[in-house]
């Protein structure tokens, strides 16, 4: 016989947990059980007036927003909604079954006032980090960096050249893109190179690298420890490869003076291979860059390569291969210090003009003046340990493909730099907490098979 609900829902009074309605396997368990906000109430009491009606709970935001980024619930008033309707979600920003939830527009204003006057999200990031440190996850024996495109929040028509007069109004009356971009503009006097500057968000750099139509975008730059792929710091910047390279020397620093951390091997691609952030590696950091050379010395029309040159050190000259010898010219050193020129008499009489110099008087080349730190990089490219480094890179390209499909960073929803900081940071924190806890999960899972 068919059964059929009764449609009766006559209980006024039953006992209801969510303890009970959460499973014992749910992400969020393994979340929350690392994630302690005991300190974050301390942290914060200064931006808070002694007096007047009592505020949201900064330890509830917090947590609703680690939630959204979590599970990709971009949008503020979507995830107020989510919180409302979800058990789960409930249990884990501790709220009960008739607590209130707050109004999405409160978010706005927190995250562009006091959270971010103290710095909440960082601070959120570092105590993450401690506890996978804590866990054994991060090794600190070697970092990779990579840096990834995210669309900014604007529209491509609303945009100028560079190079126009453009007239902001009063800054006062600006929005807050507008007002962080000039305000950062004057304390640097150095605009970003950019063709197109958008009129909504300034700061956001105008590109085509994905190959396709150009757009306004952010870079997000990851420093990630290779031995549980846990983040260790995160930055944004501009789209351009030097913006890049210094975010990564920045977050090595913060890293090293936070937390005490320096690893022995830095992984890269190409952008990290130029002379200047090598010359930083080796003789300043004493890290050894696991990262292929920027080399645009390879010839292709045939002639010699400056490898085919052997560099002289003791006595600071090239030997060619005809045996003569490239010094630096006491004219030439006032000018460029680092370029080595053979003798016009003895190229004009070599047998080898053809295959070495046919279009000049003479050979000249220009050495690097870090070319000693570039040598080490290319003798570590043709180690063992450079090609597992190379396989071990996959894993910053892992989180950024988590980063945009799971968790549908694709695109940005604040703007400006300080709006593109907090994105990333909750962003990573997310990962690494989701990192921590699927570890712990398929640990427990273990213990469970193993016999008492």
């Amino acid at each position: 016989m068919m059964g059929q609900q009764s449609g009766i829902q006559e209980q006024l009074f039953f006992c209801f947990s969510l303890e009970n309605h959460v499973p014992k396997d749910h992400l969020l368990r393994g979340i929350n059980r690392f994630l302690d906000l005991g300190d974050f109430r301390q942290q914060l009491a200064e931006y808070y007036s002694p007096i007047g009606r009592p505020s949201i709970d900064p330890e509830l935001m917090i947590r609703m927003l680690i939630l959204g980024y979590c599970f990709g619930i971009r949008s503020e008033r979507r995830l107020c909604e989510e919180v409302h309707l979800n058990l789960a979600y409930r249990w884990f920003c501790k709220l009960d079954l008739e607590d209130a939830i707050p109004d999405h527009s409160t978010f706005s204003k927190n995250r562009h006032g006091r959270f971010r006057e103290s710095q909440a999200f960082r601070k959120v990031f570092e105590h993450v980090l401690r506890r996978c440190m804590t866990e054994g996850l991060v090794g600190g024996e070697g970092f990779a960096t990579d840096a990834s495109i995210i669309k900014a929040d604007v529209k491509q028509q609303r945009r100028v050249a560079s190079d126009s007069d453009i007239d902001w109004g009063d800054p006062d009356q600006a929005t807050r893109p507008i007002r962080e971009y000039l305000a950062a503009l004057e304390e640097t006097n150095d605009p970003q190179p950019t063709k197109e500057i958008s009129l909504t968000d300034p700061a956001a750099s105008w590109t085509a690298a994905a190959g396709g139509f150009p757009f306004f975008a952010y870079s997000v730059n990851y420093l990630v420890d290779l031995q549980a792929g846990i983040i260790v710091d995160v930055d944004a910047s501009a789209v351009n490869k030097t913006a890049e390279t210094e975010a990564t020397q920045t977050m090595i620093e913060r890293v090293e003076d936070t937390f005490g951390l320096k690893p022995e091997r830095l992984v890269g691609d190409t952008n990290y291979g130029t002379a200047t952030i090598l010359g930083w590696l080796v003789d300043e950091k004493q890290i050894a860059p696991h990262v292929p050379v920027w080399d645009k010395s390879e010839r292709k029309d045939g002639t010699f390569n400056r490898a085919e040159f052997t560099f002289d050190a003791e006595n600071n000259r090239y030997i060619c291969p005809a045996g003569k010898l490239l010094k630096t010219a006491w004219r030439s050193k006032q000018k460029n210090p680092y370029r080595y020129r053979a003798s016009q008499l003895d190229c004009q009489t070599c047998r080898l003009k053809e295959q070495c110099c046919p279009n000049m008087t003479q050979r000249n080349i220009d050495r690097s003046p870090h070319e000693s730190a570039r040598d080490v990089a290319r003798a570590i490219g043709k180690t063992d340990a450079y090609k597992q480094s190379s396989k071990e890179r996959k894993k910053v390209e892992m989180l950024f493909a988590h980063l945009k499909r799971i968790l549908r960073l694709d695109k940005l929803r604040l703007r400006g730099f300080n709006g593109a900081r907090d994105e990333f940071l909750l962003a990573a924190t997310a990962q690494n907490l989701r990192r921590m806890a699927k570890i712990w999960a398929i640990n427990e899972k273990e213990a469970q098979l193993i016999p008492a």
